[in-house]
Formats: C-alpha cells, structure tokens, sequence
C-alpha cells in the first residue's frame, strides 16, 4: 500500500505536466506540500513533514525508493506487523527530517533552509535500519560492475554497511560544502532510528522465544 500510494502521489502531480494538461502543477506541489526546513523551524506547515514522505523528483527518484522498499520493506513489516510497520515507517520519517533541518542549521549553506525536502528515502532509511539489524546475514542479489555485468548475493551486513558509509561520508562534505541536491543526513537520521528500533524488537523477540 505504501509503494501504491508513493506512485499515485507521483503521477497524480506529474502526468498532468507532462501531458500538457497543465503547467508548474507539479512544481506547486512540490512548493506546497514539500518539506522546508525554515517553516519547520517557524513552527509553521508542519503537516508537510509528512506530505513530503509521498512526494518525488522525477520517475528515477521515485522508481530507486521503491525499489528499495519492495526489497526489504516486506520482511521488516512481517516481523513488525501491519500497524507497528505503518508507525514505524512515519517515525522513521520524521527522525529524517529533523536530522536533515538539524544538518542544513549547522552547515555552510544555509540557503538549503528554504529548498523543499521530498522523498520517502528518509523513512526507507529506517527500514534499511531495521533490517540491518534484524536480518545481518540475509543475502541482498546485488548487480555489480566488474568489467561485465553480475549478480552476487551480498549478505545485508556488508550492502547495509557499505550503504551507510557512502551516506555518512557524502554526509560530511554537505556540511562543509554547499552540496545540494540529496538530503544526505535524511538517510543518516532515518538508518539511525531504524537500528534503534530494530534492535528493541530483536530484544523483545529473544525474549520471547527464551
């Protein structure tokens, strides 16, 4: 339901454009319902924290996150359960944001403030998180580019980790550079909460199963 809500959000908003049916509707949304770390601050269109989870760049943008999603949302959601998934995507989410807002006050480019943050990335952060945790020797079919295209099963350890450190390394340099254009601390805060999640339900389950 998630990945049906994230592509109907998507096309609802860009198709219009892109068919002709009109025009800057989906740049108005993105304007509207996006998340700007000024009125955040400002205690202002809050409900845009959330909004924001459900909005997307371009097909690539939107295609990358769920794909992301279909791969490790389903086995975090069946060791959550339905409700505690939902909740715990939304929390992820929020934790996102509010590293992002706290990254961009603390960097060098503070016209980021008022850039429109959007994407479910810092949400599927979390999952990613949680996985990592709950399922560390799970095989992920990796494609991989060694002078020849192929798939290798990575165990989820080593492709979550690597993941992490290319994120926290680009992480870095957006705090010391204007380096625009991906929410770096997003993903950062959102893989952050989500291991901390993941392990008080991995704690909970030893418990139960002792």
């Amino acid at each position: 339901m998630l990945i049906i809500i994230n592509v109907v959000v998507f096309f609802a908003y860009w198709l219009p454009d892109f068919l002709g049916y009109s025009s800057g509707n989906f740049e108005s949304a993105i304007e509207k319902y996006g998340m700007i770390p000024y009125y955040i601050i400002q205690r202002r269109q809050l409900s845009t924290i959330f909004t924001s989870m459900f909005l997307h760049a371009d097909m690539l943008h939107l295609g990358g996150n769920m794909l992301f999603l279909y791969i490790f949302g389903d086995n975090v959601e069946d060791t959550f359960g339905h409700g505690r998934y939902l909740l715990f995507y939304l929390l992820s989410g929020m934790a996102a944001s509010m590293a992002h807002i706290m990254a961009v006050f603390n960097s060098v480019d503070m016209q980021a403030l008022l850039i429109p943050t959007i994407g479910a990335s810092g949400a599927i952060s979390g999952v990613l998180g949680a996985y990592l945790v709950l399922y560390p020797r799970a095989r992920v079919l990796t494609l991989i580019l060694i002078g020849w295209l192929y798939i290798v099963p990575i165990p989820a350890v080593v492709f979550l980790g690597f993941w992490f450190a290319y994120q926290f390394l680009y992480g870095l340099l957006a705090l010391e550079t204007a380096l625009a254009g991906i929410a770096y601390w997003a993903h950062i805060g959102g893989f952050i909460i989500g291991l901390f999640f993941g392990a008080i339900w991995r704690g909970k389950r030893r418990k139960r199963e002792f």
